[in-house]
């Protein structure tokens, strides 16, 4: 699923592709910005990314399909 971070002060996004699913990372999300604590994410490949949950600006979350690759229907 992609995410997509807008932190506050901050003119570029983060976006990253992230194993978990919708309801987890929704649940990773609220509990850091409830809690102010640092919300950790770590994508497909391994790579992670830590925001401070007061920094937190939005979060977007994508389509949960994966993209279609190449030609075709």
């Amino acid at each position: 699923m992609e995410i997509t971070i807008g932190v506050r002060d901050v003119a570029r996004e983060i976006t990253i592709d992230s194993p978990l699913p919708a309801e987890e990372l929704r649940g990773a999300v609220k509990a850091a910005l409830d809690s102010g604590t640092t919300l950790e994410l770590t994508d497909e490949n391994g790579a992670q990314v830590f925001v401070p949950g007061g920094a937190l600006g939005y979060v977007r979350f994508g389509s949960e399909t994966p993209r279609r690759v190449g030609f075709g229907v």
